[in-house]
């Protein structure tokens, strides 16, 4: 499995499907969506990282309902994955979010972004509607990080019916940010 994990973040193309296709017809997804049910979390992490290095996008919902959980690592992970298999798609799931996402999450989300280069930013702008203030400022992090000018507009509104005052001196920042 390492060895087919190993080979696939080095190839591309026409190698990078072959080694996807020998993972699911030798069975070896089934190890790994095992491992994404298993209740350690460390086999978990394993599973979600082997699922989404070979493109399961069957396995999205499973990752993401993980993404909710409580464990720091597992959350990150999860999350990781689940823009590698479907970028926005998988932050917008966070609006919802009930409990607040710290710094270090932020961050490895931001770096999930830059790392798979997510051209499609659409969606972004809908944490800026979460009723929880940590993924208003996740919202406006991505969209100063990515340099996201066409978001302007629903920075300005956030600016203008900002949940607090903090929020909105943050997006004032990130306004003015993407305007100099």
């Amino acid at each position: 499995m390492e060895s087919i994990i190993n080979l696939h973040k080095n190839y591309e193309g026409i190698h990078a499907e072959k080694l996807e296709e020998f993972y699911k017809e030798s069975g070896l997804i089934n190890d790994s969506f095992k491992k994404l049910k298993s209740l350690k979390w460390e086999l978990k992490c394993k599973g979600i990282t082997e699922l989404a290095e070979l493109n399961i996008t069957d396995a999205f919902q499973s990752i993401i309902k993980v993404s909710k959980g409580r464990n720091k690592t597992l959350k990150i992970t999860a999350l990781n994955a689940g823009i590698k298999l479907a970028g926005t798609k998988a932050i917008v799931h966070l609006t919802g979010h009930a409990h607040p996402i710290d710094d270090w999450t932020q961050i490895n989300i931001i770096s999930a972004f830059k790392k798979h280069d997510i051209g499609d930013t659409k969606g972004v702008e809908l944490l800026l509607e979460s009723q929880n203030t940590t993924v208003i400022v996740l919202g406006l992090k991505l969209i100063e990080e990515l340099k996201l000018t066409q978001k302007i507009p629903y920075i300005t509104q956030l600016v203008d019916r900002a949940p607090n005052t903090m929020i909105k001196y943050e997006a004032q920042n990130v306004l003015q940010l993407l305007t100099v």
